[in-house]
C-alpha cells in the first residue's frame, strides 16, 4: 500500500476538507474507507453508499455499513434506487443513478474530492475489454487516478494495487465485508476477463497493472492534448448547436470525427454511453452526402437532420417511432432483443445470417413504414410488408410497431421472426453476421 500512500499524500489534502469515500460494503470500498480514515484522520470522512435494490443482502449490508460508521465517527448517507426502467437492472442506469446521488452528497458538504475503490486489476480488465469491444481514447485508456468532474475531482488510489493486496490488507487489518456472489458468474464479460485472462497475464508479470496504468497515463497525456485542440476547432465549425457542413469539410478526417464525437456527447451529457463509433460514423456520411437534406435517427428517438450545409439536432419534432443503429444488443419495444451471436443456432425466421460484403453499413432497426417491402428469400422480386403481416396474420395493433432490420440504403434484409431477404446466407454457410431476435425475459430480482 505504500504506493496508495505516497499517491494521496501528494495530493495536498488540507484539514479543512471533507472527503466523500463511495462504499458498497464489498472488500475494495471498505479497505479504501479504512486508508482515507487512517490517513485523513483530521479531516472530516463522509460516507456515499448506494443501495443498488438488485441483491436480497443489499439491506444486511447497509445495516452493517451503518454500524460501521458510527462506531468509527464518519458521516453516513445514503440512497436506494427504487426501480428502474421496465422494472430492469441495468449497470448503465445504476451508473447513472449512483453519480446524480454523489454529486447531491459533494454538493451538500461542500467537498472537493471523491475517492473510489477502483483498483489496478480493474484498470486491466476495463482496458482490455475495451481494446477488444472497440472506444475512443479515452476509453482505451481504461480508468484515470483522477477524473475531474463539474465540481470535484474523482479520485482513484487504489489503480496502484491488485485485488489481492487489498484481500490481504483486509485480512491484516481485520476489515469486515460481504462478498457479491454475481462476481463468480461467467456470464459477465468482465468475470471471463477475472478469472481467465488476467491470471495469464499476471504470469508473464506479476506487477501488469503498473504497466497498464504507465500505458492509461500516456494515452491520457495525448488525449488531453488532442481534446484542447478539439476544443479550439469546435468553435469554428459549431454555432448555436448547429454544426457548419461547409466549415467541418474543411478539417482532417480525425478532427471530423473528434468533432462529431464531442456535439454527440454535449447533446447526451448523463448518457453518454448512448454513443458509439457507428454513430459518429452515420453523422459523417450525412455531412459528406451529396443530397442536400436528410436525417438520421440516433438513441434515445433523437433526430439528426440535415439541412443544406447546416447539421442540427430537430428538438421540436416529436419521434414517435424508432430507428437505432444495430448493436450487440437492442431491446425493441415490443418486449422483443435483437442481439449479435456467435454460432448459428437454427435456421429459423428468428435467426438471420449476412456476409458483410454484400451489405452497406450501417444496419439499422426501424419500425415499419407504409410502402416497406422486403426481397424474400427465394422468391423473385419483392413483396410488401403489409401482406405478409396478413398472411402471417400478425394482429393490427402490433403492425405499427413491429421491427425490420435495413441496410444503409434504407433496404429491408430482415423482418425478424416472419421472413428473410435475400441476402441471408444462413444456408450456404457463407456469413461473418449472425442475428437473432427473441423475446426479453423478464427479471424478477430488482425488488
Amino acid at each position: 500500500m505504500e504506493s496508495v500512500y505516497e499517491f494521496l499524500k501528494s495530493l495536498n489534502i488540507i484539514n479543512s476538507d471533507t472527503l466523500v469515500v463511495a462504499v458498497s460494503y464489498g472488500p475494495d470500498s471498505m479497505t479504501l474507507l479504512n486508508v482515507i480514515k487512517k490517513i485523513f484522520f483530521k479531516n472530516k470522512i463522509v460516507c456515499a453508499h448506494v443501495h443498488h435494490n438488485h441483491r436480497k443482502e443489499s439491506d444486511n449490508e447497509f445495516v452493517l455499513l451503518k454500524k460501521t460508521c458510527e462506531d468509527n465517527n464518519i458521516v453516513f448517507e445514503y440512497m436506494k434506487i427504487e426501480n428502474y426502467t421496465n422494472n430492469k437492472f441495468t449497470e448503465g442506469e445504476a451508473r447513472n443513478k449512483r453519480y446524480v446521488f454523489f454529486d447531491e452528497v459533494m454538493k451538500k458538504y461542500d467537498a472537493k474530492y471523491l475517492f473510489t475503490a477502483h483498483h489496478g486489476d480493474d484498470l486491466v480488465e476495463t482496458v482490455l475489454m475495451r481494446l477488444v469491444r472497440g472506444s475512443t481514447m479515452s476509453g482505451y485508456a481504461g480508468i484515470p487516478l483522477i477524473s475531474e468532474r463539474s465540481n470535484y475531482k474523482l479520485i482513484r488510489p487504489f489503480l496502484y494495487v491488485t485485488k489481492n493486496d487489498i484481500l490481504c490488507y483486509c485480512e491484516l487489518n481485520n476489515i469486515k465485508y460481504a462478498v457479491d456472489n454475481s462476481n463468480f458468474n461467467d456470464d459477465y464479460t468482465r468475470n471471463r476477463y477475472r478469472k481467465y485472462i488476467l491470471p495469464q497475464l499476471k504470469k508473464e508479470n506479476k506487477n501488469v497493472h503498473k504497466k497498464f496504468l504507465k500505458f492509461s497515463t500516456v494515452l491520457l497525456e495525448y488525449e488531453n492534448y488532442i481534446k484542447r485542440i478539439i476544443d479550439n476547432e469546435y468553435k469554428n465549425v459549431v454555432t448555436k448547436n448547429i454544426i457548419d457542413c461547409k466549415e467541418i469539410m474543411l478539417k482532417d478526417d480525425l478532427i471530423k470525427k473528434r468533432i462529431i464525437m464531442k456535439y454527440l456527447l454535449n447533446y447526451y451529457d448523463l448518457h453518454v454511453s448512448e454513443i458509439n463509433n457507428h454513430h459518429i460514423e452515420a453523422v459523417l456520411r450525412l455531412i459528406k452526402s451529396s443530397k442536400p437534406n436528410g436525417f438520421i435517427c440516433l438513441p434515445n428517438k433523437k433526430k439528426l437532420v440535415k439541412s443544406y450545409n447546416k447539421i442540427y439536432f430537430d428538438n421540436s419534432y416529436v419521434y414517435n417511432d424508432y430507428c437505432v443503429i444495430l448493436d450487440k444488443l437492442i431491446n425493441l419495444p415490443n418486449n422483443y432483443v435483437i442481439e449479435t451471436i456467435d454460432k448459428l443456432e437454427n435456421t429459423t425466421n428468428y435467426v438471420t445470417a449476412f456476409n458483410k460484403k454484400d451489405l452497406v453499413f450501417p444496419l439499422v432497426v426501424r419500425n415499419v413504414r407504409d410502402g416497406d417491402k422486403i426481397e424474400v428469400l427465394g422468391l423473385n422480386g419483392s413483396k410488401k410488408i403489409h401482406d405478409i403481416f396478413i398472411n402471417e396474420k400478425v394482429p393490427k395493433e402490433l403492425r405499427n410497431s413491429y421491427p425490420v432490420l435495413t441496410d444503409g440504403n434504407d433496404n429491408i434484409i430482415w423482418l425478424p421472426g416472419l421472413k428473410k431477404s435475400k441476402y441471408d446466407k444462413s444456408k450456404t454457410g457463407n456469413y461473418d453476421i449472425i442475428l437473432k431476435y427473441y423475446k426479453e425475459e423478464k427479471n424478477d430480482n430488482t425488488k
